[in-house]
């Protein structure tokens, strides 16, 4: 009897067929899948395909993949052309996915070629929060929105690529982990919180949003006009030692390099912490598309770095991710009353048309951001388990641990990296020390701030 060897899904030859499709060359390979071009096996010649074979035998997620491209029918996301399996010689099943062929370059690639001005940038983020846009409206989340997985092809097209760690309401729960696919140095605040909170329960997971998506937009809209990712997504490992906010001028992109303000306010207020703050993918790709027809002649120049600030070439050279939860204990600690609260589907404020550049900086500068939130939809609610931020004195400086808990805190017995005083458990900042700054308390020459219980969603159970 023939003896079959395990394929490797990702090393198949060129004329092997998959369904009706000829494989022409392999293009990457990812964790998941492998990318081929393809074409019609019986017609030769009629054009190049994108097609994605899973790596490991009947994965689930390329029925996912598929279901979020066939509800799409939009010209910055791949076309839907075809969907099957492929039967290994030693019988193994591959889900496959077949798409138009985009000819492009990842964008981080594409722009250290290019004079990137603010203009062609506003242009270039406008398409792609239009592709959110259309996600979202079909109650899907993309989950890695970064700059290896959007193509710029001719004439400036940009198309939003690989749908596989996507999720839509209602799917069936995939991942099994506290955290669903995608890239941490993307993860919006509320995720990271959530992972810091949350990390070592197998049992809770965290749903994405769409304010997550619109969170990894200002990333990627930040790398893509500085050349670096901001400084809060990077400095964890400094962090250790003193969990704080990085100083809103190095934050802001406008301190790096000669970006024009209405471009510079957007990436601000898509990285603004609290979620509802963000917008939705529609509001914001119409103010990219308004600032890119009003902005004055600054728009046109390329954007260029500013003395002091770091080099735009570095964009072909991101800063290496190094994780240190501490510096997720600070955004707990200014911020978890806030953070915790993420809109319902649909629910997003509508953007202000212009805001002063304090304003759009929001919790980035350690205070609280522009218009507090409360909860929303199947969010948290506001039982009386669900206490209020306590408010500074009028100084906000050398404020004295209270003897009793504030209502809602959290007793003990606490968990790490909490600790135990006065009868409530407190995050501890580093190696802040008195006069703690406007929103912490003092405690045996230490700063602290209290922690509250956090309330998952009703709807967790969906990664």
């Amino acid at each position: 009897m023939e003896k079959f060897h395990p394929v490797d899904a990702g090393a198949l030859r060129p004329g092997t067929e998959v369904g009706p499709w000829r494989l022409v060359s392999v293009h990457r390979k990812g964790a998941y899948g492998a990318l081929y071009r393809a074409e019609k096996a019986e017609i030769p010649g009629t054009g190049t395909v994108a097609l994605k074979l899973a790596l490991h035998p009947m994965d689930e997620r390329f029925e996912r993949e598929v279901e979020l491209l066939s509800r799409i029918d939009h010209a910055h996301v791949p076309k839907l052309l075809d969907a099957g399996e492929w039967t290994a010689p030693d019988g193994a099943r591959f889900p496959y996915v077949v798409m138009e062929w985009v000819e492009g370059e990842a964008l981080y690639e594409w722009a250290r070629d290019q004079r990137l001005t603010s203009r062609s940038a506003l242009k270039l983020l406008a398409q792609v929060a239009r592709a959110l846009e259309a996600l979202h409206a079909v109650e899907g989340v993309h989950r890695d929105i970064k700059g290896d997985n959007l193509l710029v092809a001719g004439g400036g097209r940009a198309v939003l690529v690989d749908f596989g760690s996507g999720c839509y309401q209602g799917a069936r729960v995939l991942t099994h982990t506290v955290m669903p696919p995608g890239t941490p140095r993307y993860w919006s605040p509320e995720a990271q919180l959530f992972q810091w909170r949350f990390g070592r329960r197998t049992s809770a997971r965290y749903e994405a949003r769409p304010a997550d998506d619109v969170y990894a937009l200002g990333v990627m809209a930040y790398r893509l006009v500085t050349g670096s990712y901001p400084p809060e997504a990077l400095e964890w490992e400094e962090a250790l030692d003193s969990p704080q906010p990085a100083p809103p001028e190095r934050m802001a992109p406008e301190s790096l390099v000669t970006v024009c303000p209405g471009l510079a306010a957007l990436i601000r207020q898509m990285l603004a912490n609290e979620p509802t703050a963000r917008g939705s993918a529609a509001q914001i790709a119409q103010a990219l598309e308004r600032v890119a027809k009003t902005a004055g002649r600054q728009a046109n120049r390329p954007i260029t770095r500013r003395q002091g600030g770091e080099a735009v070439t570095s964009m072909a050279q991101p800063v290496k991710w190094r994780p240190a939860v501490a510096w997720l204990g600070w955004i707990g600690a200014t911020a978890l009353s806030v953070l915790l609260v993420v809109s319902h589907w649909g629910g997003e404020p509508q953007v202000p048309e212009e805001r002063s550049a304090q304003a759009l900086r929001g919790t980035h500068a350690g205070g609280e951001a522009d218009g507090g939130t409360t909860a929303l939809g199947d969010v948290a609610s506001t039982a009386t388990g669900h206490a209020q931020m306590p408010e500074p004195g009028k100084k906000g400086l050398g404020m004295e641990m209270p003897k009793t808990p504030f209502p809602g805190q959290r007793q003990p017995p606490c968990e790490p990296p909490e600790i135990e005083a006065n009868g409530g458990c407190w995050v501890l900042l580093g190696n802040v020390k008195p006069p703690c700054g406007p929103r912490s308390y003092e405690w045996k020459k230490g700063c602290y701030w209290p922690s509250f219980p956090y309330q998952r969603p009703a709807t967790s159970e969906h990664p």
